[in-house]
């Protein structure tokens, strides 16, 4: 098994990944680091491979080739075991929360620690409490997934995701399908939890205001590339058309409006006669 030294400010540290599904090439030689302490945003249309990611640093998927370091070690060459004692130090917040539906809110954020831990009930359940205090929603621990809004959903599966008081939260597209009162309050409890708790958080989004505003650095994924990186500043700033596209919504743009088609006009012509 190699042990890596990295980046001492890196947390993780990604060199030459690349990775392709099929034909289809995901990742092409692209080189990442996350800052320990630091929100770092991965940002890009939807189809960029920004899960795939957080797949391949979780130790889920193999990369093609290049190596993943995450906290000194590699992840790609650690035995079963050490796999998952790394992965309980990492937190991952799912983009649908992936609450088990026949458990209670407490039972919920209670199961890893059951499942990892042998703590006693008794220490189990001021666990509990302290993450759903620390989430605001202690008073909801009796409820069913089902009785809970989906900001609520996200927030308890938040509270399941530090239980173990991990070193690194993974957030897939935390904010998709929330009301703006929800986002409101995720951004606040992303940012706010890795500041007391001391956490490195990696978050995968498209959202980009939402993102930019909690960011302390951010990668923007296109075909596989790295098209830009920098302070959330720096990529407001940034000359590029394509990203300037992306980080305003614009319609038509590098990005075309159109899908590439024949000329309209003969198209027109044609349109008398059987395709």
């Amino acid at each position: 098994m190699d042990t890596y030294v990295s980046n001492q400010n890196s947390l993780v540290s990604v060199r030459n990944l690349s990775f392709s599904r099929g034909s289809k090439v995901i990742f092409d030689n692209v080189s990442l680091d996350f800052e320990r302490g630091k929100i770092t945003a991965i940002m890009g249309p939807s189809g960029t491979g920004k899960t795939t990611l957080l797949k391949l640093i979780g130790g889920q998927l193999p990369p093609a080739q290049g190596t993943i370091v995450v906290d000194g070690e590699n992840v790609h060459q650690l035995p079963r075991k050490q796999l998952f004692q790394l992965r309980k130090r990492i937190g991952m917040l799912f983009q649908s929360g992936a609450l088990l539906t026949d458990m209670n809110v407490y039972d919920n954020v209670a199961f890893p620690l059951r499942e990892h831990t042998r703590l006693p009930e008794t220490m189990i359940r001021s666990l509990v409490l302290m993450k759903l205090q620390a989430v605001g929603l202690r008073g909801a621990k009796d409820f069913m997934p089902n009785e809970l809004s989906g900001g609520m959903a996200r927030r308890v599966a938040l509270a399941r995701a530090i239980a173990l008081d991990p070193m690194m939260i993974l957030y897939d597209e935390p904010f998709t399908g929330q009301d703006p009162i929800s986002m409101g309050v995720l951004v606040h409890l992303i940012k706010s939890l890795n500041s007391a708790l001391g956490l490195t958080s990696i978050i995968v989004s498209h959202d980009v205001h939402e993102t930019s505003a909690i960011a302390d650095y951010i990668y923007v994924l296109s075909d596989g590339k790295i098209i830009g990186e920098g302070t959330p500043e720096a990529i407001r700033q940034s000359p590029s058309a394509w990203i300037q596209q992306f980080m305003t919504g614009t319609a038509d743009g590098p990005v075309h409006f159109h899908y590439p088609a024949k000329d309209y006009f003969d198209d027109l012509l044609l349109s008398g006669k059987r395709y």
